[in-house]
């Protein structure tokens, strides 16, 4: 039989973590990164393994996972959060694969089945979610250069059929608090991609990402969550442009009514063209009756 490894990194984890760890209690290796957490989570951690390492709570979390990375044993890593749980369909199909797999396949991608406000969204681009999470040891690392970049693999890929279980976002305020700190180096990893910030930024990020969600990846049909979802992603999408715009010391414009009339047309029309493609022919003429009415105001 194949070995596994599997690698957690927990901050402030002592209510999850012990869903997650029992869910791969099957693991050849279990590897805790407590990344300096001020509750019971080694405690929670002490009861699956005894390999738990203590380290900073870098605001680059990979950089601890890459730690855990090191310290694993298996010829195989599963790196999951302890937010995260393996079903056993899941947990068989990777005995499995592991134990067949081919030699040139170093890694597998896994789909994500995220759970959001006490519901599984299923659109909003949130599902399948694939994640690259089950590689050979010493094929794959994180790049340590943005929060959610994913694991770099030398090797060829293939796919896993079940999902893992990702207990997301439970409310409201845990969005707005991991937005806060994830935005923070979102807007530094634009302005270090050589991005000069343009104020149309300011419409353009939000609104485009709420378009993406909302609409080509059919948010309308995870009913208001998927509304409430794209919404909170533009949101989350401003505020890295204001923070880019931060960065610029909040340099101002002449021309900001001017960027807010022709950015909101633009959205109005793209709205109208998403709602012709989903079909929505009331909201779609009632959109047409919006635009005209907004023209004649903007021009007269």
């Amino acid at each position: 039989m194949v070995s596994l490894s599997v690698v957690v990194s927990a901050y402030n984890e002592e209510k999850k973590l012990a869903t997650c760890l029992s869910s791969v209690s099957w693991a050849d290796d279990i590897i805790v990164i407590d990344n300096a957490s001020t509750d019971n989570t080694s405690e929670v951690a002490k009861r699956f393994t005894n390999k738990i390492f203590k380290r900073p709570n870098h605001t680059m979390l990979n950089i601890n996972k890459n730690y855990g990375f090191t310290k694993a044993n298996g010829a195989w890593i599963l790196n999951i959060d302890a937010d995260e749980d393996v079903p056993s369909e899941l947990h068989k199909e990777i005995i499995e694969t592991i134990n067949n797999t081919e030699r040139s396949i170093n890694g597998y991608y896994i789909p994500r089945k995220n759970i959001i406000f006490g519901t599984w969204i299923q659109h909003t681009g949130w599902y399948p979610d694939y994640q690259l999470r089950l590689f050979r040891r010493g094929s794959g690392t994180f790049p340590e250069k943005h929060i959610h970049e994913k694991i770099e693999l030398s090797g060829k890929t293939a796919y896993l059929q079940n999902h893992l279980v990702h207990t997301n976002y439970e409310t409201v305020s845990q969005f707005i608090d991991k937005l806060n700190r994830y935005t923070d180096n979102e807007a530094e990893n634009v302005v270090g991609s050589g991005h000069r910030f343009d104020p149309v930024d300011l419409m353009r990020f939000p609104n485009g990402e709420f378009l993406r969600r909302y609409f080509a990846q059919e948010g309308y049909k995870d009913g208001l969550n998927g509304l409430t979802l794209s919404l909170l992603m533009g949101f989350y999408h401003l505020t890295v442009a204001a923070k880019v715009w931060e960065k610029n010391h909040f340099k101002e414009s002449d021309k900001a009514f001017d960027i807010f009339e022709r950015e909101w047309l633009r959205v109005v029309t793209d709205t109208e063209y998403w709602l012709e493609k989903t079909n929505k022919k009331h909201q779609r003429n009632m959109i047409i009756r919006l635009v005209h009415k907004i023209k004649n105001t903007l021009t007269h």
